[in-house]
């Protein structure tokens, strides 16, 4: 796992949480900024991924 893949997961998560708390507390303003962190969570992984896959190649492990 790369840095963008951990960071993204972490982002993803956190983004989760936040949105359910809005959820719980009927906060729509938090479930916004929580989905919005969740999407840029998913993005940033999957740059990583994209990043890992083009190490992975140059390495011949594809």
């Amino acid at each position: 796992m790369n840095r963008d893949q951990v960071k993204g997961t972490v982002k993803d998560i956190a983004g989760k949480v936040q949105r359910k708390v809005g959820e719980v507390t009927g906060d729509a303003s938090q479930q916004i900024k929580g989905g919005a962190k969740q999407v840029e969570g998913k993005l940033q992984k999957g740059a990583g991924n994209v990043q890992q896959s083009a190490e992975n190649a140059n390495k011949g492990k594809v």
